[in-house]
C-alpha cells in the first residue's frame, strides 16, 4: 500500500504541469551541475555586457523538449530561442529561463538556478525554481501554496521588528536599463542607504526563492526581465509575501506588456509600508555624482 499523501501538498489544477516542470528543471539542473565550473564555453550576448553559455543552450533544449513533448499545443517563451508558438487556444504560455545567473557561472560563482513558469492569460499558475548546486527545488501552484525541500513555505509570523540597521533587501533591474537611468540610480541609492544590505545577485530567481523562504525582508525590481518574473512572483505570493507596483498598486507578476510595467516591491505584509516609503523617498533623493579624480 502506498503511504498516505502529504496533506500539505498542493492539489489544485495544473498538478500535471507542475510535475512536468519540476522534473524538467531538476533534469536540466543535473546537466548544469555536471558541467560547472569548467565544461562550457561563453560568448557575449547583446551590447550591454550580458553573456550566453553552452549550458544555457543545452539546458533550454532539454526543458523545451520535455515541455513540448508533454504539452505539444502550448506556447513557449524561452530565454535563448524566443517564442515557440503552439496551436492551442487556451492562452497558455510557458516561460523558461534555463540558467538564471549566466554571468555568475562565467566567473565561477555558484549562484544560478533553473526557472520555469506556466501562465494562463498572463497570470502565473505554476512556478518552479531549482538550484543545481544544492539539488533543492522550490515550487508553487496558484492557490496551492509554495513548497520546498522541507515542506510548505509560509511567511514568518507578523510582528518581527524591523532591524535597527534596516531591512535586508535584494535588487534587480532589466537588461535594457541604462546605467545612468535617473530613476533606477535614485531608487538603488536610497535602498543602499536605508537597508542593512542590498543584494545584487545577477540571478533574480535566487532572490525570489530567498524571499519566499524568509531569508531576506524584501525584493525591489526596476523594469524587471519578463522571462523569470512569473515563476518568482508566484513562488513569493504563495509563500505569503505581498507584491506591489512601485506606486503601491497590486502587482500581478505577468510577463506581457512593456518593461515599464514590471517594476515592483515585494516583501512580508508588515514590511510593505516601510518598503513603499523607501521607494517614495527615492523620488526626491539626489543621485550622487561620481567624483572627479583628475
Amino acid at each position: 500500500m502506498s503511504p498516505n499523501p502529504d496533506p500539505a501538498a498542493p492539489r489544485p489544477g495544473f498538478a500535471s504541469e507542475h510535475r512536468t516542470a519540476v522534473a524538467a528543471a531538476e533534469e536540466a539542473g543535473a546537466l548544469l551541475r555536471s558541467r560547472f565550473p569548467d565544461g562550457f564555453a561563453a560568448r557575449p550576448k547583446g551590447q550591454l555586457g550580458d553573456v550566453v553559455t553552452d549550458l544555457d543552450v543545452m539546458a533550454e533544449e532539454l526543458v523545451v523538449g520535455r515541455i513540448r513533448h508533454r504539452f505539444p499545443h502550448d506556447r513557449i517563451l524561452a530565454e535563448e530561442s524566443g517564442a515557440l508558438d503552439g496551436d492551442g487556444d487556451g492562452g497558455r504560455t510557458w516561460l523558461i529561463d534555463p540558467l538564471d545567473g549566466s554571468n555568475n557561472v562565467v566567473i565561477g560563482l555558484p549562484v544560478y538556478v533553473v526557472g520555469i513558469a506556466l501562465c494562463v492569460d498572463d497570470a502565473p499558475v505554476v512556478g518552479v525554481v531549482h538550484d543545481p548546486m544544492t539539488g533543492r527545488t522550490w515550487s508553487a501552484l496558484r492557490g496551492g501554496g509554495a513548497h520546498g525541500p522541507g515542506g510548505r513555505l509560509a511567511a514568518p509570523a507578523a510582528g518581527r521588528p524591523l532591524p535597527a540597521a534596516g531591512p535586508l533587501l535584494a535588487w534587480t533591474q532589466g537588461h535594457a536599463v541604462r546605467r545612468d537611468d535617473t530613476a533606477a540610480c535614485a531608487l538603488r541609492h536610497t535602498l543602499e542607504l536605508r537597508s542593512r544590505r542590498l543584494l545584487q545577485l545577477w540571478a533574480p530567481l535566487v532572490a525570489w526563492a530567498m524571499l519566499a523562504r524568509g531569508d531576506i525582508d524584501g525584493f525591489v525590481g526596476y523594469r524587471a526581465e519578463a522571462i523569470d518574473l512569473p515563476a518568482g512572483a508566484l513562488l513569493a505570493r504563495e509563500a505569503g509575501m505581498v507584491l506591489r507596483h512601485l506606486d503601491g498598486a497590486e502587482f500581478g507578476g505577468g510577463f506581457s506588456g512593456p518593461d515599464t510595467g514590471r517594476s515592483f516591491v515585494a516583501g512580508r505584509p508588515e514590511m510593505l509600508p516601510h518598503l513603499l516609503d523607501l521607494v517614495a523617498t527615492s523620488a526626491s533623493s539626489p543621485v550622487p555624482r561620481p567624483r572627479d579624480n583628475g
